[in-house]
């Protein structure tokens, strides 16, 4: 760590960077910035940076604000779209409180305790997620909706087009930033795109996708548009989701590969699926935490409603990808449901605190997913034992609530903020008159 930090400070010096940002993210995932003049670095990698908790979405409650601000120094990197004028870095946070303590409260904190956790049990959990989003004329609407800025679909070529220009540079940007990209293209959705960032460990990746964030949205202002991660923007158009594929290592070795098995999946494979499954609905209000979520999930293009696995079945919500002839390293299962609005740091945290415990108690898997289950009907789906996740946001809260396995991992304080700041959510929601309302009942009732 000490080479690190002089790696830092010297490049710091020999590269003229004016400026430092400091990084973390708010329970619900907002990033949150300070940014420190180059002489103050080197404090605070001693010390750390302090500052007042109480003011960040459920960071501290008022009696126990002051809290301190870590950089990570193998997190630091130049912001390529800062240029050469006033040269500016960044680096990712740990929180602490002043005694030196791991802030209970901070997500990285958390996924950082899931992964010791995983790493007991001698695993490393790797990530891959696919990240959707939509580009649009503007943040602006009127009454026909968001006006999105290309009307391609599925892996359309628009020569000259906004979404071509838009992804090489992000991707570009990307690249420079350390992350690496494995490929790009455009979306179903007139406007939407998708970038899927090349696998890493789940701490770089959850940091790498509230980076991919930021670029995305300095690249759409930089070209005059408007980026958005919102779960369902348009009516009547595919959602924006991130689906995960996910990953345990115990060492070099793959420990969701078996030669020989049904997919070549091993049994610590098929107990990690079913642990998915099990707790699916329960980490829903964490996966998908906004109101609008749930019009992605119920909408049906190809977003995942029910609790099923299946092989290369993209109905289902867990499944196994065509393994690859030669490649047992690339062994992996892809989880459906979790949109790219979430708060990365604690729904990867969940995801693999269920597939732990599905290792743990030896969950049985449950048969799979033969065909379309959107097209089933309801009496097929149960007999199938095909349950749905949460119709709302308000019905995901009341199974998290329950859920002691939702408490244990994200800890009782953010198990607690999240609970009262998204019950407050879906308050605001239930009191609005919406345009749907207006339409179906004014002129008649």
């Amino acid at each position: 760590m000490d080479k690190q930090r002089d790696f830092v400070l010297r490049t710091i010096e020999e590269r003229g960077v004016k400026f430092v940002r400091l990084w973390f993210t708010d329970v619900i995932g907002t990033l949150k910035s300070v940014a420190l003049a180059p002489a103050e670095v080197e404090g605070a990698f001693a010390e750390g940076l302090g500052f007042d908790g109480s003011a960040i979405e459920g960071l501290t409650r008022t009696s126990e604000a002051d809290v301190l601000a870590h950089p990570d120094p193998t997190t630091f990197q130049i912001l390529p779209w800062r240029g050469e004028i006033d040269p500016t870095a960044r680096m990712f946070c740990d929180i602490t409180t002043p005694d030196g303590q791991p802030s209970v409260a901070d997500p990285r904190n958390v996924l950082k305790r899931t992964l010791a956790k995983a790493a007991d049990a001698g695993f490393t959990f790797y990530t891959h997620p696919e990240v959707e989003f939509y580009l649009l004329e503007s943040s602006k609407f009127g009454a026909e909706g968001p006006t999105p800025v290309d009307n391609a679909g599925y892996f359309d070529n628009v020569p000259g087009g906004t979404a071509h220009d838009f992804r090489r540079r992000s991707v570009r940007m990307l690249e420079d930033l350390g992350i690496s990209v494995e490929f790009s293209h455009h979306e179903a959705g007139p406007g939407q795109n998708e970038i899927d960032l090349r696998y890493a460990d789940a701490l770089t990746t959850a940091d790498n996708i509230m980076t991919f964030r930021t670029v995305i949205k300095e690249v759409a202002i930089e070209q005059g548009v408007y980026a958005t991660f919102m779960p369902k923007p348009l009516s009547g158009h595919p959602g924006s989701g991130m689906h995960t594929h996910l990953s345990l290592f115990e060492g070099d070795t793959n420990a969701f590969y078996e030669a020989g098995a049904e997919y070549q999946l091993s049994t610590i494979g098929k107990q990690f699926v079913a642990g998915l499954l099990k707790h699916a609905p329960e980490i829903t209000a964490v996966t998908n935490q906004f109101v609008n979520s749930y019009k992605r999930i119920w909408s049906g293009d190809e977003a995942p409603a029910y609790v099923s696995w299946g092989h290369n079945n993209r109905s289902a919500l867990v499944r196994v990808p065509l393994y690859k002839p030669g490649k047992g390293t690339s062994a992996r299962i892809e989880y459906r449901a979790i949109d790219s609005a979430a708060n990365p740091y604690l729904a990867f945290s969940l995801l693999l605190a269920a597939g732990l415990k599905g290792i743990e108690e030896g969950y049985e898997l449950p048969a799979e997913a033969d065909g379309d289950v959107w097209s089933m009907t309801d009496a097929e789906r149960r007999a199938l034992g095909y349950t749905p996740l949460p119709a709302s946001l308000d019905h995901a809260l009341q199974l998290m609530e329950r859920s002691e396995l939702v408490a244990e991992t994200l800890g009782e304080h953010v198990f607690e903020y999240v609970l009262l700041n998204k019950r407050q959510e879906w308050r605001e929601y239930r009191a609005q008159v919406t345009p749907f309302e207006l339409r179906s009942n004014l002129g008649i009732l």
